[in-house]
């Protein structure tokens, strides 16, 4: 069997868009191989940026870290579903596709919102789930929701964040459905499902990680 990838990462820099609050990444030059020999990049930075992974336990305390699953929570079966033309998320729309949901392990959503990407715009509100929504696909036996914006809830400051600021993230993850944010390409994917994989850094205690992403389509 032969396998079109198609990588849904984006690239991750000093330049990329994160979310209000959270500290961007910095990239420095450690080591030159005209100087030192070897070239070596130092990368300072939260778990959160780029294209990453949510873990339960980045918003419920006590839940586990993104080391403490399985490797195959991050591979399987996955389908997009196209919803650019879309205000919301809402169970209406969602229960069209309850039959193919329950044959899959990943949701992607695509927004549109990829094509914002490091501009203002990527931080306004975006396509979201409703909360109706959210706790419909927990009946299924998900291993994580994708998107390609910033988030499945409205952007908040940090400086307000609540309890209940994060209502899907919470709906969500307290099933061990995983989110990962800030995907890419999805407008290339195929209306059938296909392989995906969002494959985190193996981080003790991790709340989170970025992953590269990426699709595998049967030719």
């Amino acid at each position: 069997m032969r396998y079109k990838l198609i990588d849904l990462t984006c690239l991750l820099n000093n330049e990329g868009s994160v979310y209000p609050g959270t500290l961007p990444p910095v990239f420095e030059i450690m080591n030159t191989v005209e100087r030192d020999g070897f070239a070596e990049l130092k990368m300072s930075s939260v778990l959160h940026v780029g294209t990453h992974i949510d873990a339960p336990t980045h918003m419920i305390a006590g839940a586990r870290s993104i080391d403490q699953f399985q490797i195959d929570k991050f591979f399987g079966k996955a389908m997009v579903i196209f919803c650019h033309d879309k205000k919301e998320i809402d169970l209406g729309f969602i229960q069209n596709y309850q039959d193919k949901i329950s044959q899959i392990d990943f949701i992607l959503f695509f927004t549109g919102w990829q094509a914002k990407w490091n501009t203002t715009g990527y931080l306004q509100d975006c396509p979201i789930l409703t909360p109706e929504a959210a706790k419909w696909l927990t009946q299924f036996k998900l291993k994580g929701i994708g998107i390609d914006s910033f988030s499945l809830d409205s952007v908040t400051s940090a400086g307000k964040v609540t309890a209940g600021t994060f209502p899907k993230h919470h709906i969500l993850l307290e099933k061990e459905i995983l989110l990962i944010e800030n995907l890419t390409n999805l407008d290339k994917l195929p209306d059938v499902d296909f392989w995906f994989q969002c494959l985190p850094l193996n981080i003790a205690n991790a709340d989170g990680s970025p992953v590269r992403a990426i699709a595998m389509i049967e030719e």
